[in-house]
């Protein structure tokens, strides 16, 4: 059996969030978390079928409070995380999908509001043990730039 090589990626890279409609979202690359992160700047809880839901608002892009994602999904949980501050806040999980350099594969995420942060997504080691490795002195490898995404679609 031959081992895939893991993937090199940079300290940031743009990835797509394909059940939210979004293409391309720029996320720092975090080993030092556990779970992802995604900002939502409200969180409301409902009931789908009996079942626990969320729907959260998302602004993709960084410094852009006008751009508005209104996403639902499926609560996966609910759980207490310490952020890198020291700070505990209860958050909700879901499942969703990423894309990433061509693949596809199904994460969790945490949602929080990451209004005040440069990123407004946080890549975590979770969704990192899918066969990547980062190499912390480098962006973008996966291409794009700090402005803009890669030209071919996520």
């Amino acid at each position: 059996m031959i081992k895939k090589q893991p993937e090199v990626i940079g300290w940031r890279e743009w990835v797509g969030l394909p059940a939210f409609g979004i293409g391309a979202i720029k996320a720092k690359v975090d080993t030092g978390a556990r779970t992802s992160a995604l900002h939502a700047y409200y969180v409301t809880p409902f009931e789908k079928d009996g079942k626990p839901w969320v729907r959260f608002g998302l602004h993709p892009l960084q410094k852009d409070s006008l751009t508005c994602i209104e996403c639902e999904a499926p609560v996966k949980d609910v759980r207490m995380v310490t952020d890198s501050g020291g700070h505990k806040e209860e958050r909700v999980v879901i499942d969703t999908t990423l894309s990433i350099n061509g693949m596809t594969f199904s994460m969790e995420v945490t949602l929080t509001d990451r209004e005040n942060m440069r990123f407004r997504m946080l890549l975590g080691r979770s969704a990192l043990k899918q066969g990547f490795l980062v190499d912390s002195g480098k962006s973008f490898l996966l291409g794009g730039n700090k402005n803009h995404p890669p030209i071919a679609s996520m």
